[in-house]
């Protein structure tokens, strides 16, 4: 098949050279534009755009699809197939009539549960054992076409979403391989996604990752490790935001929500449970560091804890 692959960050690469490896036609790249990035903040091409680069193939990067230019640019190319891995930009009609076998997307869960643009972050937060990705035809529907693959993966119990999307991404892309082979040789049908289990997945940003430290030692320990490495569980101390990393759940009982407890050796912040074991934390302007060197240069007042 002739491919146009369509993706932008770093989870879409091992996609990309699993087709470029595959016997199929790459012809071309649609990426998102260049986007500030940086202490600088000048514009920098996404991973996806530079991989191409390095391989020779056409990028197509228009600021919107809904342009006439960017639809003829992709029409041009006559893709059979457009397989697509973290886009980031929702498709309008006009391209989705393209290609013969429609644009067929790999998303990081078990369709119908997990709709929207982040289904690991939400997955980890929600306690979910496993999850899963899919591969399904695109259609006007946010993640509602029908269903091509699926195939199960478990979440750890200390997994991060950085280190499940890694995991995932690297699965995934032959799992995408397995579907463009499948509708290339007629033996894949695809199949309505079920009514029942609808879950929604919207976009996390820091205003839904501040820690509530009343809640129970399990739920903090998920809402962090769901946010790292972004947006980054925080939580603050004398007015300043502290980003946190991963915690450890212990058996400690006495402490109040929120309130800090400095050993030689560890932190220890209360929950509305057990306290939770500090790891690596990131003050404001401050690279990551231990809690134990955090710690070290504060002077901590008997009771004082995290707001």
């Amino acid at each position: 098949m002739r491919l146009v692959f369509a993706g932008t960050p770093d989870v879409a690469l091992p996609s990309l050279d699993a087709l470029i490896a595959s016997r199929h036609d790459v012809v071309a790249v649609l990426t998102r534009p260049p986007a500030p990035a940086g202490r600088g903040r000048a514009p920098r091409p996404s991973p996806v755009q530079v991989r191409a680069e390095e391989l020779g193939l056409p990028v197509l990067a228009p600021a919107s699809l809904r342009e006439a230019d960017a639809i003829a640019s992709i029409a041009e190319f006559a893709p059979d197939c457009c397989p697509v891995v973290a886009y980031g930009a929702l498709l309008p009609p006009e391209a989705l009539v393209i290609p013969a076998y429609g644009w067929i997307n790999l998303h990081f869960s078990l369709l119908p549960r997990w709709r929207g643009a982040a289904p690991v972050q939400h997955a980890i937060r929600a306690g979910d054992t496993e999850t899963g990705a899919t591969t399904f035809r695109i259609d006007e529907g946010l993640d509602t076409g029908p269903i091509l693959l699926q195939e199960l993966t478990g979440i750890g119990e200390h997994d991060t979403s950085g280190a499940l999307v890694e995991r995932m991404a690297a699965s995934g892309a032959a799992l995408l391989v397995a579907t463009i082979d499948g509708l290339d040789d007629g033996t894949l049908i695809a199949r309505p996604q079920s009514q029942d289990g609808v879950t929604l997945a919207p976009r996390i940003d820091a205003d839904d990752v501040r820690i509530d430290w009343s809640a129970p030692a399990a739920v903090v320990d998920r809402l962090i490790r769901s946010s790292t490495p972004a947006p980054g569980g925080w939580t603050t101390l004398r007015g300043a935001r502290l980003r946190l990393g991963p915690v450890e759940v212990t058996d400690v009982t006495d402490l109040a929500p929120g309130e800090l407890r400095a050993g030689k050796r560890d932190v220890l912040v209360g929950t509305g449970s057990a306290a939770v074991r500090l790891g690596t934390l990131i003050a404001e302007g401050k690279r990551p560091m231990s809690a134990a060197d955090w710690v070290r240069g504060l002077r901590l007042e008997p009771g004082e804890a995290f707001a």
